[in-house]
């Protein structure tokens, strides 16, 4: 599992966090101002790349936060049973099954390639190549 290690204040909208130990991309961020004797808070609104869940969180701007490094693959795929497609990676030659996402399941069919993300354990089909 990589990852690295940023302060919440240097999160910008796009980049990756990682929040209840799910992979997310954040898609807002609000900053208050600090008070007399208090820090400024930011409240980040992020979605998960794996489950596409809203997740909500406010942290200090000081504290740390974990960001997940991304491995972005490529495979091709053997074949197709409803929503999954068995696929094999092109450089290790592992097979395993990927969930074929809504917005590219017109296009898929076998002997394609395709780019897949690994994210802290979870692989996810991204799109075509």
């Amino acid at each position: 599992m990589e990852q690295k290690v940023i302060n919440v204040s240097g999160l910008k909208v796009g980049n990756y966090c990682i929040i209840d130990n799910i992979a997310c991309v954040v898609k807002s961020i609000q900053t208050s101002k600090t008070g007399k004797h208090g820090h400024a808070k930011c409240r980040i609104e992020a979605i998960g790349i794996v489950d596409s869940q809203k997740k909500v969180i406010v942290l200090p701007g000081h504290d740390k936060m974990v960001v997940p490094i991304i491995e972005k693959k490529a495979a091709q795929i053997l074949s197709i049973h409803d929503e999954t497609a068995n696929v094999m990676d092109m450089e290790t030659f592992e097979t395993f099954d990927l969930k074929i996402p809504e917005d590219i399941k017109g296009n898929i069919r076998e002997g394609v390639q395709v780019i897949y993300w690994d994210v802290l354990g979870n692989k996810v089909m991204k799109q075509i190549k």
